[in-house]
């Protein structure tokens, strides 16, 4: 069982993470896609993720292990995120340039930038599928898989801008989801060990999803004078994903 739930939980993992090179697919047709598109894909990506964090992480938590642990550990995902962006340099388009200097250019920094924040997705895949409930497990990988195509794209047209080929773009934008598998393989393992870290995983990963969406995907949908088109996105990916959380359920 134990074996099943690993392999299970990593497939699910890498398919999430190669859907950010399915969200590149479209470069292949069309080389400019307009702001206002993405941000409405940018925005229903956020919902998506809020309302994985809501339903499929947190309450759980807190129905594990209470509200305090909860709390802690929420905290503790959203200051973990916050440090690695003090601490490894990458670029968003809203922020800028953050954590040390560094000569790469600004569009390997961005790449850099949603690399380090699809780990935490892996980890809310795996520490679900550790829980031992694949229906759970399922829900949050397919929130993460429908959120990582936009992200897919947001790498793949600067690349292409930059006169990369299609190919490469592509290729680059599925590199950084292969992140996932990793962090999805430590939440398997860590609440494989012990059950009793549950509560504090799911949390911690609803606590590092939180603080990317609120510090980068919300801000970076609004920039460009479409702020109320991805807010209506933002409803339309929560509301989304609260049904398919409840379907599946």
């Amino acid at each position: 069982m134990l074996m099943e739930l690993l392999s299970t939980g990593f497939a699910a993992s890498f398919i999430a993470g190669l859907a950010t090179g399915a969200g590149a697919l479209p470069t292949i047709f069309v080389r400019e896609v307009s702001d206002n598109v993405l941000d409405v894909m940018l925005g229903f990506a956020a919902g998506v993720m809020l309302a994985a964090t809501a339903f499929s992480l947190l309450i759980p938590a807190i129905e594990l292990g209470g509200p305090l642990i909860s709390a802690v550990s929420l905290g503790a995902g959203a200051l973990a995120i916050h440090l690695i962006d003090q601490f490894i340099p990458h670029f968003h388009p809203v922020a800028g340039t953050e954590g040390p200097s560094s000569r790469l250019s600004r569009i390997w920094l961005m790449m850099i930038a949603i690399t380090i924040h699809n780990f935490p997705e892996g980890l809310a895949v795996g520490v679900s599928f550790g829980a031992g409930d694949i229906a759970a497990g399922l829900i949050i990988a397919t929130a993460i898989g429908l959120q990582n195509m936009p992200e897919g794209l947001a790498v793949a047209l600067p690349l292409i801008r930059e006169k990369y080929s299609v190919s490469k773009a592509i290729g680059y934008a599925t590199l950084t989801g292969l992140v996932e598998p990793l962090g999805g393989l430590l939440g398997l393992m860590l609440v494989s060990v012990s059950h009793s870290f549950l509560p504090w995983g799911l949390a911690f990963a609803a606590g590092a999803m939180l603080f990317v969406v609120a510090d980068e995907m919300v801000p970076e949908s609004h920039k460009k004078g479409f702020g109320r088109e991805a807010t209506f996105g933002l409803v339309a990916g929560f509301i989304v994903m609260m049904l398919l959380d409840f379907i599946f359920r």
